[in-house]
């Protein structure tokens, strides 16, 4: 056994014990046949192909065959989200008003680092459209890198960056974007495009200047997000309901994947709950630390608590060696 067939064999653990017994030696023998003589590590694309082969066997053996499916449908709405609310950032950035004498600092025309996420989840959208498939992931992935990094930009620079309860919903939304689904007709696909640029045109003919006098995002951001949520989570609840109707529990699925950006979006409000000392615009930082991981735990942990539940189920109600079902 040489090192590159010990590797995948190492990889192959991501799949279920009983399938790599009766179908193990086949795939790893397939993917050194199409491996070149003298590599030595999988290739990345091996790599994530064999993880995710490995997670859908381990997701249909509990039973929850639906689940793949709700990742896709939660992450079609994700996407949407999150190039909206983009759309509405950049016109914020656009259209600074600054007070005479404050003399707060600036990123050359825009208001902040924040029109680097912005613009960047807006050609997300449009490499989804257009490129659907691995160039559409890379560009989300880019999109969610760039707006993770503006924390550290921020911090080394000197320059403004967008608050963390702007930022911390835009990234939860775009983990859940990843998964968005291939095979979408064009028409589709274009929609979180025209979403987006369909938001910036509302929020630019919407939003007045005078609401920039002092910090945009804290008067324009605070009642946008918590619509925002509500917006999103009706949406997946309606989904959920229309889809369970026919028989479809996907839509279940989407939306127990959606709690979290959809809590993550209604952090401002859910701080000020749990903050015993209210600030008058935004609770203190400790109160919305304290509440984004309540909801980075709470929606996860209802997730695998499902996927717990729907697997005990399928066991008991799989028929047994020997019984013909009834």
């Amino acid at each position: 056994m040489n090192d590159l067939e010990r590797r995948y064999l190492r990889l192959l653990h991501a799949y279920p014990a009983d399938y790599r017994r009766a179908r193990g030696a086949e795939i790893v023998g397939t993917y050194l046949d199409l491996a070149d003589p003298d590599r030595r590590w999988p290739s990345p694309a091996d790599t994530a192909d064999l993880v995710r082969g490995g997670l859908r066997q381990r997701v249909r053996a509990t039973g929850a065959a639906n689940l793949v499916p709700g990742v896709r449908l939660a992450a079609a709405l994700a996407l949407l989200t999150a190039t909206s609310l983009a759309g509405i950032w950049v016109v914020l950035e656009l259209r600074p008003a600054p007070i005479a004498g404050f003399g707060e600092p600036t990123f050359g025309p825009f208001v902040s680092l924040g029109i680097v996420a912005w613009t960047a989840w807006g050609l997300a959208a449009l490499v989804h459209a257009l490129a659907p498939g691995r160039w559409a992931r890379r560009a989300g992935a880019l999109a969610l890198l760039l707006t993770a990094a503006l924390v550290p930009a921020a911090a080394l620079t000197g320059l403004p960056r967008p608050p963390l309860f702007v930022l911390l919903p835009q990234i939860g939304l775009g983990l859940v974007a990843l998964g968005a689904p291939e095979g979408l007709p064009a028409s589709l696909r274009a929609v979180p495009l025209i979403a987006g640029g369909g938001a910036g045109l509302l929020g630019a003919i919407l939003l007045s200047p005078n609401v920039f006098a002092s910090s945009y995002y804290t008067w324009t951001v605070v009642p946008v997000l918590p619509r925002a949520a509500v917006v999103v989570l009706g949406v997946a609840v309606l989904l959920g309901m229309g889809l369970a109707l026919r028989g479809d529990l996907r839509g279940g699925w989407a939306f127990l994947i959606m709690l979290t950006p959809v809590g993550l979006l209604a952090l401002q409000p859910l701080a000020e709950a749990l903050d015993t000392m209210p600030a008058d615009v935004v609770p203190r930082w400790t109160a919305l630390a304290a509440t984004t991981v309540l909801v980075a735990l709470v929606g996860p942990a209802l997730l695998l608590l499902t996927l717990a539940v729907r697997s005990r189920w399928s066991r008991v109600t799989r028929p047994q060696p020997g019984h013909l079902p009834r």
